[in-house]
């Protein structure tokens, strides 16, 4: 057992109550300092984080490059209303961003966050239905189960019934189809007819629906909250991009959590060369630096609804001069530090390291992923994907008994449709190193470990 899990915490001193109000009564350390993949806490305490946040900080905690950056940016203005003026870094870093945009995507709109880029997407597909002369246009359809944003326009398009249950009289719920588990299928298929089995689910859901009443689909390119880094078959990708064109439907990707070099390439799309017609982006895009999101589109599909009027929709923060100096700065240090590259590199090391511990471990299964957004399930038959009993917590435990040991993971258990699941992801910055790989997955074994002995799991010695 690893030094760091079985050294006890030193004694915190007593703080006052907290005014400020989360998702629990729980309370953590007060955070001292973060570099690197590191926290440091006020009593201590070091973490590593093996999440980066909810998968935000890609290039890594305390980079002086941006912090300096953004410093430079304070000293000259630290806001501009877009209504009222331009601004050198949003402009600028439109024009990166546009760059690494696949197809004629190269139209950028800047938000705060997520939700944000969600919500503008679903608004401009709308718009841009009425602009074209198709107002009875409005349904986009989403996958389920997904995650793409808390917002109420977002839980709309999110298929998680733990999240959108106690909204559902607020929200418009959209039509949904099977995300595409198809690591989970037992049959006869190939993965390539696989892919193109839960692809066309999405055409008889349009047909089904009406194709007239249909303006978009959204999808996760590589899996985020709800899926834990699912990666469907290869041949999903350019069959969904057929349907899409065959009836005139938007195609968005979500790569708020895939994007910004997360998966070994700068959008996760870039593995199967898509091309969306909208992307949204956020977290890795800013890194933790500043609140930074964006929603980028097709000129086919922002041209009609600007010549139309404009885009009804904008935010107090859309292209804020600080949060876009630290977007810059972010994206010159992730070329710099080769993050693609290593993201790419260390994931390979990641997922055999997690795989090996699927096999000590045989109540975790579907190790997937691509770069460094890699999960895994937690069941009780891993042939069958046999669901654990939902009294265990295991995802909640796991959590807990990785944090005493000084790692941080992302862990859930979505439900809907008669089906409950835990899962977990491990996406550390993209900086990490082959030796501190080995360190968090040591951690990780000692937690499963502990695990596996407090709920009675099975262990292969």
């Amino acid at each position: 057992m690893s030094q760091q899990a079985i050294a006890a915490p030193p004694a915190e001193p007593e703080r006052p109550a907290s005014h400020l109000f989360y998702v629990t009564r729980l309370r953590r350390p007060l955070v001292d300092r973060a570099d690197g993949i590191y926290f440091w806490t006020r009593d201590g305490r070091r973490f590593i984080d093996g999440s980066s946040g909810p998968m935000v900080s890609n290039i890594g905690h305390g980079n002086r490059n941006v912090i300096e950056a953004m410093r430079r940016q304070m000293d000259k203005t630290t806001f501009a209303y877009r209504l009222h003026f331009e601004n050198e870094p949003a402009e600028e870093l439109a024009r990166r961003l546009a760059g690494k945009m696949p197809g004629d995507v190269d139209g950028i709109f800047f938000v705060s966050g997520g939700s944000e880029a969600v919500e503008s997407a679903i608004k401009l597909a709308r718009q841009w239905a009425v602009a074209i002369g198709q107002p009875k246009r409005w349904k986009v359809i989403c996958r389920f189960p997904s995650y793409h944003g808390g917002t109420i326009g977002a839980l709309g398009v999110t298929g998680d019934l733990a999240l959108t249950e106690t909204f559902a009289p607020q929200t418009t719920a959209m039509p949904a189809v099977p995300a595409p588990t198809a690591y989970r299928d037992r049959d006869n298929l190939t993965m390539e007819q696989r892919g193109i089995r839960y692809a066309d689910m999405l055409e008889e859901k349009i047909l089904a629906e009406g194709p007239d009443s249909v303006v978009a689909f959204i999808m996760e390119p590589i899996g985020g909250a709800a899926t834990a880094a699912l990666v469907p078959p290869d041949s999903y990708f350019a069959r969904i991009r057929e349907i899409c064109d065959k009836y005139g439907i938007l195609l968005i990707h979500d790569e708020v959590m895939s994007g910004a070099a997360r998966t070994g390439k700068y959008l996760g799309g870039d593995h199967w060369n898509c091309r969306p017609d909208i992307i949204t982006m956020s977290k890795g895009i800013g890194s933790g630096y500043a609140p930074l999101g964006a929603m980028a589109a097709s000129r086919r599909v922002i041209r009609p609804v600007l010549d139309m009027g404009g885009f009804q929709h904008g935010y107090t923060y859309a292209g804020n001069p600080l949060a876009c100096a630290a977007g810059l700065a972010v994206l010159d240090e992730m070329e710099r530090l080769g993050c693609e590259e290593n993201a790419a590199a260390m994931g390979e090391l990641l997922i055999r390291e997690l795989a090996g511990l699927a096999k000590r471990f045989p109540f975790i299964a579907g190790v997937r992923g691509k770069g460094l957004l890699i999960g895994a399930d937690m069941v009780a038959d891993p042939g069958t994907f046999q669901p654990l009993p939902k009294d265990k917590n295991a995802n909640q435990r796991l959590l807990d008994l990785a944090y005493e040991r000084g790692l941080i993971i992302y862990s859930r258990r979505i439900r809907g449709d008669g089906m409950e699941l835990d899962n977990f992801i491990l996406a550390p910055p993209l900086i990490i190193t082959r030796e501190q790989i080995g360190e968090m997955v040591g951690i990780l074994g000692d937690s499963l470990e502990a695990l596996a002995a407090e709920l009675d799991l099975p262990v292969d010695r």
